[in-house]
């Protein structure tokens, strides 16, 4: 499965300023693997992570058990302050605490929004690779 057809987005609004098109949040429900792939655009803030994470609720398919792969490596702005972390990790966030998570990251700010989901989540299910297919191979081990 090295990389997903994503099928469904969620649009994201353009950011004020910005000086290029954003790119919208896509995610994909695998229910027969288990899991769930996003891949965040080139802008990241509050708002789509909150979208995500509604469309994601409302999706029949969808179970709080499932993995998560979650692909940062287009993320080119991160607007998230300190409480917004802990705001998303407690209270947005669709999965269980025991899921298994896997954040794709390369760039320092990419691997460094991955970090604090990970520290701020109590478990140790999380972690950080630099390809979706690493990420991929360590969630179905």
């Amino acid at each position: 499965m090295t990389h997903p057809a994503f099928g469904q987005s969620t649009k994201s609004e353009r950011a004020e300023g910005a000086p290029h098109r954003r790119i919208p949040v896509e995610h994909v429900v695998y229910p027969g693997k288990k899991l769930v792939m996003v891949k965040f655009g080139n802008y990241l803030g509050v708002r789509d992570i909150e979208r995500y994470a509604i469309l994601l609720k409302a999706d029949p398919q969808f179970r709080a058990d499932f993995a998560e792969i979650v692909d940062l490596t287009a993320v080119e702005q991160l607007d998230l302050q300190a409480d917004d972390f802990m705001k998303l990790a407690d209270h947005v966030d669709p999965f269980a605490v025991d899921a298994r998570r896997a954040f794709v990251a390369r760039t320092s700010m990419q691997q460094h929004a991955a970090r604090m989901h990970k520290i701020l989540r109590s478990k140790q299910n999380i972690e950080i690779f630099s390809s979706v297919a690493a990420a991929e191979r360590w969630v179905e081990s």
